[in-house]
């Protein structure tokens, strides 16, 4: 192997400065250096001029944390204060989502253009299906802390708004793909776990689903289920499909750059959220209406089979889940590892995998597995606490809502 004249290996190098590093980072003695870091610290931006660079990625804050109020209500072992703590977390979420919505929309209202480039720009277009999954996120909230405290109107609203998210990301994700198909700049050696986030709004509507059915009638939960039932199977068969590109990239090119490793953990999400879908809807199938009513054994039938499905998947989460920790730790051990919004994807992905370790457990009758499961629970809230210290140290240093930072960097 054959040294640079920083006494780097050139090899190591070309495996560090890899896709999405931007085009004025350079490496030298083994740490990133970057030309817009050191302007960054001599250049006053007003308050508006650094809104022009909140990007969707900013949206994936918003999926985490709504994560997390979904968690403090479905962890096993549950004890007093903890569904008020997952209800603090759902108005933490809301504060998070508005003023981000108002800021998008008047960083696209001051510059008209900048919507139709953040929709086709090579990286931030990818991070746009993060809006959606933050309202999928929310809507997931409102049906499990809602349902037991409102009136007849709520199911009446959440069976509107169920259809009207299914219907509008059903068609935002075929035209993202679409586009994305026509685009032909997106080789295979670029490719990052992101190539998954659009398909993940239509995705977690069996999530949705599998939360709000037990609201309703029995008719319209029926109906419900199966609709939330087909987006969930093909969002995760796309996701599968996906797949062997971002495994044969890692094959061929190597690990992505350490700041984008924290991306890895996003193909943990499908496997994860899949298993929480079918393990949830199994449970609110209405049991003496139609279909069921003729076949009365289907519903204990269909929840045997969606339980070992559901472990089937977990061993796939947690390979993903695996190869990510291993790869991060990597980069954090050589001081590699700097901040960019991928860092949510520490949270989100996870928060199904550990949602769908706590419900095999409870299947299973585990106390092993749902321990396990808390475990994993009160690493996660840590984990968020640790993400968002570490976006308002990047805000504040001028790492990130700065020119060349962000994900609309050229």
């Amino acid at each position: 192997m054959v040294a640079d004249a920083t006494g780097a290996a050139a090899p190591r190098r070309r495996m560090l400065a890899r896709i999405d590093t931007p085009v004025t980072d350079h490496w030298q003695d083994g740490h990133l250096h970057n030309d817009h870091f050191k302007q960054g610290y001599s250049t006053h931006l007003s308050l508006w001029q650094r809104i022009e660079h909140i990007t969707w990625a900013w949206f994936m804050m918003v999926m985490s944390t709504a994560g997390l109020s979904l968690l403090c209500h479905g962890t096993p072992h549950q004890f007093r204060g903890l569904r008020t703590i997952g209800k603090i977390f759902l108005i933490l979420d809301l504060v998070f989502f508005v003023p981000l919505t108002t800021a998008m929309v008047v960083r696209f209202v001051r510059s008209p253009p900048a919507l139709v480039k953040s929709l086709t720009h090579t990286t931030e277009s990818l991070f746009a299906p993060c809006f959606f999954i933050s309202i999928s996120s929310l809507l997931c909230c409102f049906a499990t802390y809602g349902g037991p405290a409102t009136g007849p109107w709520f199911p009446e609203t959440l069976w509107v708004l169920f259809w009207t998210y299914l219907s509008v990301t059903l068609v935002c994700t075929i035209a993202q793909f679409w586009l994305l198909f026509r685009g032909g700049n997106m080789p295979v050696h670029s490719m990052t776990p992101a190539w998954i986030l659009p398909v993940f709004p239509p995705m977690l509507s069996g999530v949705v689903a599998a939360n709000a059915a037990s609201l309703m009638p029995a008719g319209r939960a029926f109906t419900m289920i199966i609709a939330g039932l087909s987006a969930e199977a093909m969002g995760f068969m796309v996701s599968i499909f996906v797949y062997p590109l971002y495994i044969g990239r890692l094959m061929q090119d190597g690990l992505p750059a350490p700041a984008m490793r924290p991306g890895m953990f996003v193909p943990v999400g499908p496997p994860g959220y899949m298993t929480v879908a079918l393990i949830g809807m199994s449970r609110a199938l209405p049991a003496e209406h139609g279909y069921f009513e003729k076949h009365p054994l289907a519903p204990e039938v269909l929840s045997i089979l969606a339980l070992w499905i559901g472990v089937w998947l977990w061993c796939l989460t947690f390979w993903f889940f695996s190869v990510a920790v291993v790869s991060v730790i990597a980069s954090a051990i050589r001081r590699e590892l700097r901040f960019s919004m991928s860092w949510w994807a520490f949270v989100f992905p996870n928060v199904g995998f550990v949602l769908a370790t706590g419900m095999i457990g409870e299947e299973l009758d585990s106390e092993g597995i749902q321990w396990v499961c808390s475990g994993m629970s009160i690493l996660l809230v840590a984990v968020w606490f640790l993400v968002i210290v570490a976006q308002v140290r990047a805000v504040i240093r001028r790492r990130i809502l700065w020119p060349g930072h962000d994900e609309d960097r050229q």
